[in-house]
């Protein structure tokens, strides 16, 4: 729990507003109006991160999990990469994660991992119900490069260090 919560936090309160909007354009001016409910939830879909902890304090949370129950993280880790195998880019997403935590710059891969942790539990999840689906979703979403959340990226760091010095010059 003290693994997987903070991941799928952090990809629902990510990807919940996009989501939405999504929503909301494939119902046209009526996904907008405030007769129907998703205009609100579209409006609260940012707040849930406010409320659950900004995106960097979840992946500190996935991050302190597994300093403080590495064994348990990694029986976790193993039994997702179970449950996903075979599936498209299940098992190179369970080796990333399981490389990225143990780097000593962890916290500077650590939305990208989350992210791919999140991805692989669903792909679990799913797999249990609709092994097809599942595959689809692995396809789109494990096997290609699906990183879409700002920050869920893994760059050398002189790419970073450039970035920054472009930004903050």
């Amino acid at each position: 729990m003290r693994l997987l919560t903070p991941a799928v936090k952090y990809w629902v309160c990510k990807s919940a507003p996009g989501f939405l909007n999504e929503a909301m354009e494939c119902l046209g001016g009526n996904g907008y109006v405030e007769e129907g409910i998703l205009a609100r939830h579209y409006r609260e879909a940012p707040v849930n991160a406010i409320w659950e902890g900004s995106g960097n304090v979840m992946c500190l949370d996935v991050l302190r999990a597994l300093s403080r129950e590495a064994d348990a993280a990694a029986t976790i880790l193993r039994a997702l990469a179970e449950q996903t195998k075979g599936l498209p880019g299940a098992s190179e997403a369970a080796a990333f994660i399981g490389k990225a935590f143990h780097r000593a710059d962890g916290e500077r891969v650590a939305r990208l991992a989350v992210e791919k942790l999140a991805l692989l539990a669903a792909t679990a999840a799913l797999n249990q119900v609709s092994p097809h689906r599942a595959e689809l979703f692995a396809t789109t979403r494990l096997a290609a490069n699906h990183a879409s959340m700002y920050g869920a990226v893994d760059l050398e760091l002189k790419d970073v260090r450039a970035l920054l010095d472009h930004a903050l010059p």
